[in-house]
């Protein structure tokens, strides 16, 4: 690695700067001590903005100099949150001669406040912009495996951090390769078996870890804390003490993981999915042998949810019917959206039996997919539908939604929600908060009142795959199906190039809450489908 005394004039430190890619990092870091110790603070401020925001962000809150900065990434492996808290830990930091316990408890000072400042991005970005980086590492000869961590790979709704980890022997590949990714604004730091890179003006780490023991990396990174804190105790109570580097024996021997089940096993349990990962019950429930079968997109038989050009979609139905049948759907309904939605094209009185005529001739050229048509009506301020009942007893499917508060409380929205799960033409509640995922949390009313009348009904509740709503989130969800409810998971999909990721977030969703694919209608056969709208109608 590069050591202070190599940096010997202004032309290297440029160098550095400009050049990342091509340096060791810590030669990047002690170049910012000689740009702080020389007093050229414009160059100085902006090569700390682009360090790794965890780095820029303990260097900012005070608790270091950029000297101990740099010892912190060399000698303790220090680049993101994760790595601290493992630092402080296992102790590290304190035997480090430049640092200590001074350092060390100013460190953890700061460390729960330390990612307050950086913003959380949502789960559909977060997902997205991952995407090409792993597509991209899955492909390379020497790569065994490649996956997110962190709380993209747990499905939370909002990621504060976009780690990846893919097991390579030999790491230089994939550090080539991950330079070159689609976006890409600049490499912030790279090392032997890690890089941190800005890509469309977000973070994203790769860390390459030998293949021998990449499990405990993608363990421990996935999290989260709590759970990982469980895993800890439970080693303690055998003997084994866990740690970031994996399980190591009583004399501190390390006990490699190739995965994350060999970890799990050697603690006597099954292997917990991440998304219910929450450091609550999931220990407990794996340690009794009743952790759920959760629902998989294999799952899914159709998707009961997504707009066409007759609304707010961007394709036409028959684009959205041939992505559906190429994703090996058995059915699909089309739900565009009623007046009162407030989009710019709906669905009218006077055009349904037009788009009525549109399905019946796809149905004919589309045999091998049934197309349900159906739509999504608004619950009106007064309680009432949006179509009356001769509109929509023509529809196979009847979706209902909230979209407008109208001024209206918590009673008062209560009462419009329960109106329409008593309505016997209504099959289906879409995102019952009609949260807007960042900018705007759901309703606040009773859902265990709404839970309980769906039950009673036989009203469908929805977990929707739209980036924007992920509604009924995990918590949510976990309540609706311990109360009886049946679900489904829907894509609420306005483009087709989009359905399968939409599907793929409201699964992931639906997993965060324990759901499996028995409480799910939309993973039974279409006969089963027609026969719960069929009840529903009849009561």
């Amino acid at each position: 690695m590069v050591r202070a005394s190599r940096i010997d004039s202004d032309t290297d430190l440029a160098a550095l700067l400009d050049s990342p890619p091509a340096g060791s990092d810590p030669a990047v870091l002690l170049a910012l001590r000689h740009l702080e110790e020389t007093g050229a603070w414009v160059l100085f401020e902006s090569a700390i903005a682009d360090l790794p925001a965890d780095l820029r962000w303990l260097y900012e809150s005070g608790a270091v100099t950029t000297h101990q900065l740099a010892l912190l990434h060399e000698h303790c492996g220090v680049t993101a949150l994760a790595d601290l808290a493992a630092a402080i830990h296992s102790q590290s930091i304190r035997r480090v001669d430049g640092l200590g316990e001074t350092v060390e408890r100013a460190v953890a000072a700061v460390l729960p406040e330390l990612r307050l400042s950086i913003p959380r991005i949502p789960l559909g970005r977060a997902d997205a912009l991952v995407e090409p980086i792993l597509t991209q590492l899955r492909s390379l000869p020497g790569v065994v495996w490649a996956l997110p961590a962190g709380s993209l790979r747990r499905g939370q709704d909002m990621v504060g951090d976009i780690e990846v980890v893919a097991a390579a022997a030999d790491p230089s590949p994939a550090l080539e390769a991950v330079a070159g990714v689609p976006d890409l604004d600049r490499v912030l730091l790279k090392s032997a078996r890690c890089a941190y890179l800005l890509v469309n003006r977000t973070q994203v780490g790769v860390r390459l870890p030998a293949p021998d023991n990449a499990g405990s990396t993608l363990l421990y990174l996935t999290g989260s804390a709590g759970h990982f804190n469980l895993l800890r105790r439970r080693a303690a109570d055998r003997g084994w003490q866990l740690t970031s580097e994996g399980l190591q024996a009583p004399g501190g021997a390390l006990r490699a993981a190739a995965s994350e089940e060999e970890i799990y096993a050697a603690l006597d349990l099954p292997w917990i999915p991440p998304e219910i990962r929450h450091g609550e019950d999931e220990i407990a429930a794996a340690g009794r042998g009743a952790l759920p079968r959760l629902l998989t997109e294999a799952d899914i038989r159709g998707d009961l949810h997504m707009h066409s050009l007759w609304s707010d979609g961007r394709d036409p139905i028959e684009k959205m019917v041939r992505t559906c049948r190429d994703l090996g759907y058995e059915y699909m309904a089309i739900t565009d959206h009623s007046p009162a939605s407030g989009v710019a094209h709906t669905l009218t009185v006077q055009n349904v039996q037009q788009q009525t005529e549109e399905v019946a001739e796809l149905r004919q050229r589309f045999p091998e997919i049934a197309i349900l048509h159906g739509c999504e009506v608004d619950i009106l301020p007064d309680g009432k539908l949006d179509f009356p009942d001769r509109v929509l007893e023509r529809f196979d499917i009847v979706l209902a939604s909230l979209h407008h508060r109208a001024g209206h409380g918590p009673d008062q929205l209560l009462r419009r929600y329960l109106g329409a799960l008593r309505h016997p033409l209504v099959t289906l509640i879409t995102h019952p908060t009609n949260r807007m995922v960042p900018h705007r949390p759901g309703y606040d009313l009773d859902y265990g009142r709404l839970i309980d009348a769906a039950v009673e009904t036989g009203t469908l509740l929805e977990i929707d795959g739209a980036p924007s709503h992920l509604d009924m989130d995990g918590t949510l969800s976990r309540r609706a199906i311990a109360a009886g409810a049946t679900v489904t998971v829907d894509s609420d999909g306005h483009h087709a190039d989009r359905l399968s990721r939409q599907m793929h977030l409201g699964v992931m969703t639906a997993r965060r809450g324990w759901v499996e694919a028995r409480h799910v209608l939309n993973t039974r056969p279409l006969a089963e489908v027609r026969a719960a709208i069929a009840h529903k109608r009849a009561r």
